[in-house]
């Protein structure tokens, strides 16, 4: 967990960046960092609490993943066959289709934060690495980027220690608030997110993976806060 927490976090701390891939099993546990800020604001129910809750999310995580939505968002929009939604996702520059991913899910997040109970960004994020775990799992890189990368390192022993963490870090929030089960479905968003990705692009890269993460969190607060 040491080597891969500098990459998913801004935390100044040392890692291996070579033997990150050798920890992907710890992505669920990775969540219980980034989201302890925003639970702490949540749980304090500080003024605004829902808006300092998601710049205090991006203070810890960085925006990479933010970037990959945006980049997913331009591939996905762009009409034409699977090489043209490709280059569109790899382009440097962000078309609006990007820019409106990256407004939607931030808006999303605020808004769903306005009265969540204060365990809610644990969950959502708890979901979010959950996810990406899962993206990892299909084995579909696309192309020889991070990905690709993770995806080398990722077997059948990280997946089962991985699924079993994150059990494991799930049970105590449900046991003391059933209703919280409700935030399960935001894995579905995860996976239909996953789906669509393999559709349009035949593989996963970096961008989609961070695209996965943002939407399934997005989508896991937007449940939580609607039940």
């Amino acid at each position: 967990m040491r080597n891969l927490t500098p990459f998913l976090t801004r935390i100044p701390i040392k890692g291996d960046f070579e033997k990150a891939r050798e920890e992907v099993w710890a992505f669920p546990l990775v969540a219980v960092i980034t989201s302890l800020l925003p639970t702490l604001i949540l749980y304090f129910k500080l003024p605004r609490g829902n808006l300092l809750g998601v710049l205090a999310l991006y203070f810890t995580i960085g925006l990479l993943h933010l970037d990959g939505l945006a980049d997913w968002a331009d591939g996905i929009m762009v009409k034409g066959d699977r090489e043209g939604k490709i280059k569109a996702m790899k382009d440097v520059n962000t078309g609006i289709a990007g820019i409106f991913a990256v407004v939607v899910v931030l808006l999303v997040q605020v808004y769903s934060l306005e009265g969540a109970p204060f365990y809610s960004m644990y969950l959502g994020e708890l979901n979010s690495k959950y996810a990406m775990l899962l993206a990892l799992a299909t084995k579909k890189p696309l192309g020889r980027g991070l990905g690709a990368y993770f995806m080398e390192g990722m077997n059948r022993k990280n997946m089962v220690i991985g699924t079993a963490l994150y059990v494991l870090l799930m049970i105590p929030v449900l046991a003391l608030y059933p209703k919280a089960i409700v935030s399960l479905l935001g894995l579905a968003i995860g996976a239909y997110t996953i789906h669509i990705s393999l559709k349009n692009f035949g593989g996963l890269n970096g961008d989609c993976i961070g695209a996965v993460a943002e939407i399934t969190r997005a989508g896991t607060l937007l449940i939580i806060g609607t039940f």
